[in-house]
């Protein structure tokens, strides 16, 4: 693991991150796109979350901080690189952030049909929260 890279994305890394999501993460968000990534890296410099061996990126996660709760996003290890401790790297820094930032409980948004992804979350130590349903507006068209 000495070999890899933990670091907040910059806005050169827009696209390889964009690209990134497509090829590794489960699902799609209506602001994964150019302007809703710059837009996040804009707002929060370090919420942005990457992992990288040998200059390619193999991780992200998006560690987001409101001054009231932590949520996580968009944990991704590319599948050439899973069960290597990256994901377990990412969460680290993520919750190391957060309890700088003051943070005092991490929340992440696992798709129910993401065997894989709950598996790992479980394996960090989070768990699902049965009582609490995530209600969705979209703002955009």
């Amino acid at each position: 693991m000495s070999d890899l890279q933990i670091r907040s994305a910059t806005l050169p890394d827009i696209d390889a991150v964009l690209t990134f999501w497509r090829e590794a993460a489960e699902g799609t968000s209506i602001s994964d796109d150019r302007d809703g990534v710059a837009r996040l890296i804009d707002r929060d410099p370090d919420a942005l979350i990457l992992a990288e061996r040998d200059g390619r990126l193999v991780g992200s996660v998006i560690a987001g901080f409101d001054g009231w709760r932590c949520h996580l996003y968009r944990l991704a290890v590319h599948p050439e690189h899973r069960r290597q401790g990256i994901g377990s790297a990412l969460l680290t820094a993520a919750e190391e952030r957060f309890v700088a930032l003051g943070g005092r409980r991490g929340d992440a948004m696992v798709l129910e049909r993401n065997e894989t992804g709950q598996h790992a979350w479980r394996a960090a130590g989070y768990a699902p929260e049965e009582q609490w349903r995530r209600w969705v507006k979209h703002l955009t068209t």
